[in-house]
């Protein structure tokens, strides 16, 4: 199948959906991509020191953003790429990063422990969250991992109420 647009790329799409060029690393850049997520969160916590409030509403806004922005972006660059979902379309893994991060405490434990869960649920997939692959474009690309993030937030959470003294 020939694609026309596999040769010219929209520079603020395919800068949005590699997440700043996070989605060119090797090997697996999905993780390469989840692993800047974390890396920024953990940049403006520990030098902004923000309150808790402010970490979170900051946090929710990249999370609104990394949405809003790599759906549209995440479906020019699959375009033009001539591919259904490139494993260098990386923002979805950013906002399923930071979904999963909702609520922790910015400290190593907890960004590990977000990063390892967030990974894991979005490497298997587990029901319904495959199932969002099979929307339009996008929409596909980018919601599967918002799911994977909800389940690493959901066992996050549930980790830290069975094991609230170690965590």
């Amino acid at each position: 199948m020939n694609n026309p647009a596999a040769g010219r790329k929209t520079l603020w799409a395919w800068t949005v959906a590699t997440f700043f060029g996070a989605g060119f690393g090797k090997p697996g850049p999905g993780t390469w991509g989840s692993v800047a997520a974390v890396l920024l969160w953990v940049a403006y916590a520990w030098l902004a020191q923000p309150a808790p409030q402010a970490l979170l509403i900051a946090l929710l806004a990249g999370i609104a953003a990394a949405i809003a922005l790599g759906v549209p972006a995440a479906t020019i660059a699959a375009r033009e790429s001539g591919r259904h979902d490139p494993q260098f379309v990386v923002i979805d893994e950013v906002a399923g990063q930071w979904i999963a991060l909702v609520g922790s405490r910015p400290d190593w434990r907890h960004a590990l422990l977000a990063l390892i869960l967030f990974r894991l649920f979005d490497i298997t997939k587990p029901f319904p969250a495959r199932q969002f692959e099979s929307l339009p474009e996008g929409w596909g690309i980018v919601f599967d991992d918002v799911a994977a993030g909800l389940y690493a937030l959901g066992v996050a959470w549930l980790l830290h109420f069975l094991l609230y003294r170690w965590i």
